[in-house]
């Protein structure tokens, strides 16, 4: 117990390890633990986000719903670059070309400026019309059109969290990025309610404070970032003369995230498409669902934790020449990720209703939230395998063949059956849920099989 004890300050004090060589188990527990209570604290804050919206209306959670599938865009954006940062990163420290590691970072984070502008302009200017585009009411719309204005318009905090965190894994520093996600999330949970009741001068905003807090956060985070960037702190280091444009990087970096960002454009266009599905039954059906999904999500970080480990150990190994080691590694954290993932699924089973109704007294929507809770649930020993694969893929660099699977899980299964099966066939919400379950057990049952011939360690970027 003092061995492990120890070790878990090391992992969170971010203690430097070289994860090419040693033991495998060591190197996911040192990874696994800064990860895993990085995505921790982000799900917290979304159950304590989601637990102070619920007290404003229910529109106010609908409306989150809604601009939330929408800014899943954004992520996909900003997770696509972070996969090929993550990858390049780690590959060339795994190379022990930490210079070559810094101007990737660099060239990554001009590319998250650009593209966070430019939907911040798009979000600045329209916030009323994506509302109504995703199936709003003229109600909901006028009391929580500020919340997407501000939450898309200031985008570039959460793609710039996103994008210089996955900098930090690849080079193996995850407590960076743990501890960055603990004061941007920190800050969140602190102004939430200052700002949705109001406070002393700060009036209520109501659910539009909820877009300014978070903005607020994670900007704040940025910040704390850049300092370690150019401070110091981590096993890359900046200077301002590497803030020079390199073209042949930048389009290295492009060809890696093209993949990622298409593979999470497939996946969450699906969510959307999903939450625009959901609003034909309701806005009690819309909010059970947003909160399900937010409870989901309190698990689901954690695991992403786990399956970001199984990347950096792939990336830096691949770059070590050692894909053997690399290949293990994803088995080893696969399997202490579905045992997590059983153990949480049974809660869910169990406990859904009571789970729910902590957020919510209106009786249908904690029947559609628990309800989606139980089926979904079902799965989760499948996708613990599932997510952990492909950030395997994604960390080696071979982002395709993760795009090819989220195509045929998402696009030609997912979204085919919940409109026959919930409209057609007149299930409602438990047609919805349904192709949720299907989708994850295929897309499990394909990374699995894709990832065992192995043609992804071959791939160079």
């Amino acid at each position: 117990m003092s061995k492990l004890f120890s070790s878990f300050m090391d992992a969170v004090k971010g203690k430097q390890t070289d994860f090419t060589s040693g033991s495998i188990r060591k190197a996911i527990f040192m990874l696994s633990v800064p990860m895993i209570l990085e995505m921790m604290m982000e799900s917290i804050f979304a159950i304590v986000d989601i637990a102070y919206v619920s007290r404003v209306s229910v529109n106010a959670v609908a409306t989150i719903g809604l601009t939330e599938s929408v800014i899943t865009l954004v992520y996909a954006l900003a997770i696509g670059l972070s996969m090929a940062a993550t990858a390049v990163v780690a590959r060339r420290i795994g190379e022990k070309d930490e210079k070559g590691a810094a101007r990737a970072a660099v060239q990554a984070i001009f590319l998250g400026i650009f593209i966070s502008v430019v939907i911040g302009l798009v979000g600045l200017r329209f916030s009323k019309e994506i509302l109504s585009l995703m199936g709003g009411s003229s109600d909901l719309i006028s009391e929580g059109h500020g919340y997407t204005k501000f939450l898309v318009g200031g985008n570039i905090t959460i793609v710039l969290l996103f994008l210089i965190n996955a900098i930090f894994r690849g080079a193996g520093d995850a407590s960076v990025a743990m501890w960055t996600l603990i004061v941007s999330n920190g800050l969140n949970i602190i102004l939430d309610p200052i700002f949705i009741f109001g406070l002393g001068p700060v009036p209520a905003y109501g659910v539009t404070g909820a877009a300014i807090a978070t903005n607020i956060g994670r900007g704040s985070a940025v910040l704390f970032q850049l300092y370690i960037l150019f401070k110091g702190g981590s096993r890359i280091r900046l200077a301002f003369s590497d803030l020079v444009l390199n073209l042949k990087v930048m389009f290295n970096l492009v060809k890696v995230s093209l993949g990622g960002i298409a593979q999470f454009l497939i996946g969450t266009s699906s969510w959307v498409f999903l939450m625009r599905l959901m609003s034909e039954f309701g806005s009690e059906a819309l909010a059970g669902y947003t909160i399900a999904i937010r409870v989901m999500m309190f698990t689901f970080m954690p695991a992403w934790g786990m399956s970001n480990a199984a990347a950096t150990l792939v990336g830096q190994n691949l770059g070590a020449k050692k894909p053997d080691r690399a290949e293990k590694s994803v088995w080893i954290t696969g399997k202490y990720n579905a045992i997590f993932m059983f153990l949480i699924s049974l809660v869910y089973l169990v406990l859904a209703r009571p789970i729910i109704a902590v957020f919510s007294d209106v009786t249908p929507v904690v029947e559609n939230g628990a309800l989606c809770l139980q089926v979904v649930a079902a799965g989760y020993i499948f996708y613990a395998y599932g997510m952990v694969v492909t950030q395997a893929f994604n960390g080696a660099g071979d982002t395709r063949t993760p795009t090819k699977i989220n195509f045929i899980a998402f696009w030609l299964v997912q979204l085919p059956f919940a409109y026959l099966v919930s409209l057609y066939l007149d299930w409602g919400v438990l047609g919805v849920y349904l192709a949720i379950l299907l989708a994850e057990v295929l897309l499990s049952v394909m990374a699995v099989v894709w990832f065992r011939k192995g043609s992804w360690k071959q791939t160079v970027v």
